[in-house]
């Protein structure tokens, strides 16, 4: 059984990159258990804090991507890169000032997002990949997903309505699970 987690990097209620979290969450795979983890209430990075100890929710987060056998990102793209809470829950979740092992060092990692705009989360995929190659992390690059203009695949609850989308959203997730077991088996 291999183990993904999926991490959006929207606070927002009705975020797209929810949404599109959530649809993946709903897919049947075979060997395949996905959950999702959040950066809900990690405080702006602070190596005073950090000194008194780990926030609680960045050790969740820690502890998530510990315990997963891959991880999937679902980041939005804000004024052509990366969101700041999404890089800041990362930068506490990469830091070994107190010791901690590097949770990201060959763990295999994917980017997906979607946004309203018409390259879908091109730039902020991008913006990523130094990132991750400085983590020692292992960026998979086997297929890449942007959707844009999100409006449009979503009904007004949140369900990913498309079904292009759907079907590259599976496709996408299965390949990358199917990368992880690989790896894994290695």
């Amino acid at each position: 059984m291999i183990k993904l987690l999926g991490i959006s990097g929207s606070l927002r209620k009705g975020s797209f990159n929810k949404a599109l979290l959530h649809a993946a969450l709903e897919l049947r795979l075979t060997d395949v258990r996905f959950t999702a983890g959040t950066i809900e209430g990690i405080p702006l990075y602070n190596a005073d804090i950090e000194r008194e100890g780990v926030p609680a929710p960045v050790q969740l987060l820690k502890d998530q991507i510990a315990d997963a056998d891959g991880v999937i990102l679902f980041t939005p793209e804000y004024n052509n890169s990366m969101p700041g809470v999404f890089k800041n829950a990362i930068d506490w979740a990469s830091s070994s000032m107190t010791g901690a092992p590097n949770v990201f060092a060959g763990k295999a990692f994917a980017l997906v997002g979607t946004s309203p705009g018409p390259f879908g989360t091109l730039l902020s995929q991008n913006a990523w990949l130094p990132v991750f190659r400085t983590l020692g992390a292992d960026l998979w690059a086997g297929k890449r997903l942007m959707l844009p203009k999100a409006g449009s695949l979503f009904d007004k609850d949140g369900k990913l309505t498309d079904e292009e989308a759907k079907i590259r959203l599976k496709a996408f997730v299965e390949a990358f699970a199917e990368y992880v077991m690989e790896t894994k088996e290695r």
